[in-house]
Formats: C-alpha cells, structure tokens, sequence
C-alpha cells in the first residue's frame, strides 16, 4: 500500500515531533513514503524526531523525502542519517535538502549514514544551498564509496552566493 504524506500548511517543528512522527513511528510495515515538509521551519529538534520516526520503518524500501527550505543544520542532518541508517530495506531514495545549513560536517555525516544502507542502488541528493563546500562534498563522496550497491546517483550542490 502507498502512503503519501503532504503538508499544505506550516508545520513548526514542535508540530512534526508531536503529531507527524508519532504516526510515522507506528507505520513498521510501510514500503513506499513521499513526506513533503518543505518550507516548514524544521530545525534540528524536528529533523531528530523525524529520523527517530523513519527508524521504526524498517520495511521501507522507496522513500522520497523532501525537506527543502527549513532550518535544518549540521545536527539535525547526522540525526536524520541515524535514522535513515536503520532504514537496511531502503533501496531507492531521495532527499530534498536545499535551502538548509547542514555544513561540512552534516554532509558528511549523512553520507556516512546513508553507507549503512547496504541495499541502497539509486540515490538522489539535492544538497544545494548547505554550504558543504568541498570538504564536504569530498566527506559525503567518501562515504557514499562504501554504498557497493549504489548503481544510480544523482547530487545537486549548488552553493549559496555570497556578496563580499
């Protein structure tokens, strides 16, 4: 059965952990998920909650989740990869994670994450915005080696433009 998750209004991150997660929690046998929390507020206590919740989806295989334009940093990043990282059925995945602030360490962090994900063969990451900068982006290609069963990969990493 296919779920699909949609937020057409905002929710604070206080409201995804209370309402959102503790159902999401509960869904230990769904397959296929497309959560859009884009544009919500999210921080890092909501992206935790939320990777708390998606660990318990241990059946989950295809999974687009779409987180663009919150503020969600560095932390909030390694703990949605924790969560993700339970996720061992996952096979095909994609994060919208543009318009956040996960940094270097984020990046990596998630990419190492993402490498306990041993079925993983497509993956799609747009980290655009995140000021990852290279070494971040050389921490989540270093991570992402150990996926031996990634096959398709697709990263957008536009950075942010600063005026000096």
């Amino acid at each position: 059965m296919n779920k699909f998750f949609q937020s057409d209004y905002i929710i604070h991150g206080d409201k995804i952990s209370k309402d959102l997660c503790s159902g999401l929690a509960k869904c230990t046998n769904l397959l296929n998920l497309n959560l859009d929390l884009s544009q919500n507020q999210i921080d890092e206590n909501g992206a935790s909650r939320l990777g708390s919740a998606l660990a318990n989806c241990i059946n989950l295989q295809n999974l687009i989740l779409n987180l663009g334009n919150n503020q969600i940093e560095q932390n909030g990043a390694s703990y949605l990869g924790s969560g993700l990282a339970k996720c061992t059925n996952l096979s095909n995945l994609t994060i919208f994670f543009g318009g956040n602030k996960i940094g270097v360490n984020g990046a990596s962090d998630l990419g190492l994450a993402l490498a306990n994900c041993t079925k993983l063969y497509k993956l799609a990451l747009d980290l655009g915005g995140n000021e990852i900068y290279e070494n971040g982006i050389s921490g989540l290609a270093s991570a992402l080696a150990n996926c031996s069963n990634l096959s398709n990969l697709t990263l957008y990493i536009r950075q942010k433009f600063q005026n000096k």
